[in-house]
């Protein structure tokens, strides 16, 4: 038979794998939290221009409802869709403002729904 000409393995010593062993530098900024700032209140036409959005879209929705052709003819009435998840166009804090302001009301699961007047 002829002798293999692979160079040997080799093994790292027991001091290598010390958990003493100095440990590669970590990014400090990579283990950061993200600043801690407060989004910036929606000004008054940003609340208006969401609620009409709000208002346009659950409209839409109902009329999706009422209009579906699988509903039976016989069982009439009107949709009850109430609450719908808001446009994405605005962020969750507008959202949350206006349901501070009482103009609607949060349900649940990202859900809100127009307040009575």
């Amino acid at each position: 038979m002829s002798e293999s000409t692979d160079p040997p393995i080799e093994t790292p010593s027991p001091e290598a794998l010390s958990p003493e062993a100095p440990q590669p530098a970590v990014d400090a900024a990579a283990n950061a939290s993200p600043p801690a700032t407060s989004s910036p209140k929606p000004s008054p036409e940003e609340l208006k221009a969401a609620m009409k959005a709000f208002k346009k879209r659950i409209k839409m929705t109902q009329l999706d409802s009422d209009s579906s052709f699988t509903k039976s003819p016989l069982s009439g009435g009107k949709t009850q869709i109430l609450g719908i998840t808001p446009p994405n166009q605005y962020p969750k804090a507008v959202w949350d403002a206006l349901a501070a302001e009482g103009k609607l009301k949060y349900v649940g699961q990202g859900m809100y729904e127009l307040r009575s007047p």
